[in-house]
């Protein structure tokens, strides 16, 4: 039976149609001089967006058929999108602020499709209707469960090595509850503490747009411009105004977006909700994911904290919608990625990939407790021992030390790479701004040169900790690569995602004997490089990852 959106819809439509409605209408007013005629064409042209709104909802019906979710708009012609059900990998079921006064929701549709669009988008139905279609939706990719006692509710796939939950069973196993707490390290990442200067030209961006309509030609903005040029410290108390503020709006962002971060499992699925007003949980499918991503920045570092997102096959917007954890303590973040994908170090090379993911192995947050206090579960291990996976905090496990000195990010030593690579860090990082000191001398340039030198000088610690941030290493069941310093990445992933290698050499590495190493992976990223390792050991690692495609090809000495 078809079904259409809820008709409240109706009262959203009009008001989400409002922003692409202000040009237009403004321009019929300024046009007519706001005369009693300009304001008639102004609300016939309303009252056209809302039958407009009405013909398009009456219009829409969805309804599942066997194996398939078929949506129907007959406005001018009928169109048919079939889905087949068995192509849904994920469901987004999110809640904006007009929607969550109704008691509406956004449900869509993850195929695996790829690109940073669902297929499939059902904007205005219940909560109750989203979560119904959920379930619905979500259970026809789950693997039957095979419970051995009432105490494992989840069952293991022995093709795919996943674990799954019970169709219908419904039983969530709680990762982590972020403590609210730990929103005070939201100004410490660097995407939300640009947020005023972003506002800024936003402002700026909309003022040169809609200009026109307020009266406000170019003439003016360049006028006001050059006033402010003329007057520097008016921009040096603006600036010194932004920059003071982008801790605490910084912060502010962080926890619109973040607040009651939830990470748990539930029929298959690892499901991450999120989001002060516009509540969001994202469902990702576990036989699909296929390791984890690390990133830092240097004021995380500092302080020991880290991001992380899951590397899923077929993922659109992965950025948003495979984020696992926000800017969270290393040790926590460690230890839930180990829980719920799997650990990386000697312990997994004994896992299948997938099933040290088995909830229930470290501990977990229940929601009828306090955010952040984690129990021990059925499985944790005896008094005094550390399940795997699982970091203490401000502790780094006997040998977990890589080339640097420096704890892994994930659980192992990286190997280390050549000096070489140092080399080349160190040149990039310092002969650019040489280059411009030395043409600024000689166009008499001293405070370009003065700036230059510093930065010159900044090289070095950045070359040194870039190459100090180079790794990689293999435990037998999955690879990690690392890189970066600005913005520090390891990727830790599943050998079985491996699709294929690259080898890709410069000019300038190949008179350094230097070469990166690609890793083709059919998700996240669709490919991770351990840049400049040396020629002979770069090979070795992909062939010790699968021996059997490149040994062959390899001189043994």
């Amino acid at each position: 039976m078809a079904v259409r959106l809820s008709p409240k819809v109706l009262l959203i439509d009009p008001v989400r149609m409002l922003p692409s409605l202000l040009l237009p209408l403004g321009g019929v007013l300024v046009a007519g001089g706001f005369s009693p005629r300009s304001f008639v064409f102004a609300a016939m042209g309303v009252a056209g967006s809302i039958v407009f709104a009405v013909i398009r909802w009456a219009t829409f019906t969805y309804t599942i058929v066997g194996d398939r979710l078929e949506l129907t708009r007959a406005f001018v012609s009928r169109s048919v999108r079939t889905i087949p059900l068995e192509r849904i990998r994920g469901v987004d079921v999110s809640t904006p602020p007009l929607h969550r006064l109704l008691g509406l929701a956004v449900l869509k549709l993850d195929t695996g499709a790829g690109g940073d669009k669902q297929e499939g988008e059902l904007n205005g139905v219940t909560v109750e209707e989203a979560e119904r279609l959920r379930a619905v939706l979500l259970a026809r990719r789950v693997i039957p469960a095979v419970a051995s006692s009432e105490s494992s509710a989840n069952a293991t796939d022995t093709s795919t090595g996943t674990t799954s939950a019970a169709p219908g069973h419904g039983k969530e196993h709680y990762y982590i509850r972020v403590p609210r707490s730990w929103l005070r390290y939201g100004p410490l990442s660097g995407a939300y503490l640009l947020t005023p200067f972003a506002l800024v030209a936003g402002a700026i961006g909309l003022l040169f747009q809609w200009g026109d309509e307020f009266g406000i030609s170019g003439k003016d903005a360049w006028a006001v411009g050059e006033w402010l040029w003329d007057r520097p410290q008016y921009l040096i108390v603006a600036v010194a105004v932004l920059v003071l503020a982008m801790p605490f709006v910084g912060g502010v962002m962080y926890a619109i977006f973040n607040w009651d971060f939830t990470l748990k499992s539930r029929d298959g699925y690892l499901v991450a909700e999120r989001g002060l007003i516009n509540r969001r949980a994202v469902s990702l499918e576990r036989r699909r994911i296929r390791g984890y991503e690390l990133a830092e920045s240097p004021p995380e570092r500092a302080a020991k904290l880290v991001r992380v997102w899951a590397v899923v096959t077929g993922l659109g917007d992965s950025q948003t919608r495979g984020q696992l954890l926000p800017v969270t303590p290393k040790s926590a973040a460690l230890a839930i990625a180990a829980e719920a994908i799997g650990p990386f170090g000697p312990s997994s090379a004994t896992t299948p990939p997938s099933q040290a993911s088995t909830p229930g192995q470290i501990g977990h947050v229940h929601p009828s407790d306090q955010f952040g206090q984690v129990h021990p579960s059925e499985h944790e291990a005896p008094s005094g021992q550390v399940p795997s996976g699982q970091v203490p905090s401000g502790q780094v496990p006997s040998g977990q030390v890589d080339s640097a000195g420096q704890a892994s990010s994930a659980g192992m030593p990286l190997r280390p790479h050549p000096p070489q690579a140092r080399r080349r860090r160190l040149f990039r990082a310092i002969f650019p701004w040489l280059v411009v000191v030395a043409v600024a001398g000689v166009l008499g340039w001293g405070v370009v040169v003065v700036i230059a030198l510093v930065l010159a000088l900044l090289g070095i610690p950045l070359g040194l900790d870039r190459y100090r941030s180079l790794g990689h290493a293999y435990d037998g069941a999955r690879l990690s690569v690392r890189s970066g310093s600005l913005r520090r990445t390891q990727a830790i992933v599943e050998r079985r995602a491996i699709v294929g290698w690259t080898f890709k050499q410069t000019w300038f590495q190949r008179s350094s004997r230097l070469l990166t190493v690609i890793a083709g992976v059919g998700a996240g990223k669709g490919g991770y490089s351990a840049l400049d390792t040396g020629e002979r050991q770069g090979v070795e690692f992909a062939a010790e990852v699968t021996p059997e495609w490149l040994n062959q090809f390899i001189a043994r000495p």
